[in-house]
């Protein structure tokens, strides 16, 4: 999808803030009920914003209308990075977004989305499911009167967009870089200027000279949101996102109100959604980077050496600071975190990695 088109479909949609705020109470009408869904995505964004919109569909059809799910993008009822907290004040019953865009509320919420140099998509996915990072996660948004589910993972991440070459840590200093979560913090510390910036406002932001680089996701989103047009210098992978989820975050009080079949059915709509959003970014991504580099001249290229190690030495020492200070419940979570991670990675090092290495060196099709 062209940026221009991408955007054109974003703003029709687009209601003013006014109108939003005439919304009543969820509407039930012969025993029928509809909650609203914030999202930080633009309307028809790939994978993610799309993501959210199946969600919504897939409750609606699955429960014959009894729940119906209304979605609301980005600036539709509220500013993209404000959809959590419209939940939280009562304007709608979900949020679509990812946990690490609120760590300013609470910065256990980080490791539900992604740790510099941590857990890919499946070991993340794994300690939520069954290592009991699902428990922990009910306790953070416990605060809040929330409950999250995972619902969606991009894989592996790109690093990002950069005007100019990178060649050593020098190159990063006072960077303004476009760049969320721990991932932000660890950068940080290598000496770049981090801000956070919701997905339709990065590109106006690159081109007007306030950043100097940004990440998003990946080529399927990162092609739409036209960045090749501002910056050449695409790098890869991201060693501070290595297995990014999204979630939906609901109403707690709301949600336990509901009849308890649809509450399977909400539960089970949005785990069906987290699998297809990460088919969906696998199968894309590769045709995506194609055309940027095909049609568009993208450069492609690997971070320095001396980026990447100095990227797990403060990886290190944020995930240090962290079980060694901050709230009891934070601390849980990094400990819980870390004892997964060690677990799963045994899984992954000792049985993945060795079999894409063969398969790297040995297997070769014809195109």
């Amino acid at each position: 999808m062209k940026r221009r088109e991408f955007f054109k479909s974003a703003s029709v949609a687009t209601i003013g803030a006014a109108a939003a705020t005439t919304l009543a109470a969820p509407a039930i009408a012969q025993g029928n009920i509809t909650w609203r869904m914030t999202t930080t995505w633009p309307k028809n964004f790939p994978g993610l914003g799309i993501g959210a919109q199946n969600v919504a569909d897939r409750i609606t059809k699955a429960t014959g209308g009894r729940l119906t799910v209304q979605v609301f993008s980005a600036g539709e009822l509220v500013p993209g990075l404000q959809s959590l907290d419209a939940v939280i004040d009562g304007s709608a019953e979900m949020s679509h977004g990812t946990p690490y865009y609120w760590q300013n509320k609470s910065q256990a919420l980080s490791f539900f989305t992604g740790v510099p140099f941590g857990m890919t998509n499946r070991e993340l996915t794994a300690w939520v499911r069954y290592l009991g990072g699902q428990e922990i996660w009910d306790k953070v948004y416990d605060q809040f009167g929330l409950m999250g589910f995972l619902s969606g993972d991009t894989g592996t991440q790109a690093g990002g967009w950069f005007r100019n070459e990178l060649t050593g840590v020098a190159d990063l200093q006072g960077l303004r870089f476009r760049t969320p979560g721990l991932g932000g913090q660890v950068w940080g510390k290598l000496g770049a200027s981090v801000t956070n910036l919701a997905a339709g406002e990065i590109f106006a932001a690159l081109q007007s000279g306030t950043l100097d680089a940004a990440e998003f996701v990946g080529p399927y989103n990162d092609l739409a949101l036209g960045f090749y047009q501002i910056a050449k210098n695409y790098y890869f992978p991201s060693f501070v996102e290595p297995g990014l989820a999204t979630e939906v975050a609901v109403d707690k009080a709301k949600f336990m109100a509901l009849p308890e079949d649809i509450q399977e059915i909400v539960k089970a709509c949005i785990q069906a959604a987290y699998d297809d959003v990460s088919s969906d970014m696998y199968a894309n991504d590769p045709r995506a980077l194609r055309a940027l580099v095909e049609e568009h001249g993208v450069q492609v290229k690997r971070f320095p050496e001396e980026i990447i190690e100095a990227g797990a030495k403060a990886s290190m020492e944020l995930i240090a600071e962290i079980r060694s200070g901050g709230d009891a419940l934070t601390k849980e979570t990094a400990e819980s975190f870390v004892s997964a991670f060690n677990l799963l990675r045994e899984r992954t090092e000792g049985t993945d990695m060795p079999y894409l290495a063969a398969r790297e060196k040995y297997i070769k099709f014809d195109a």
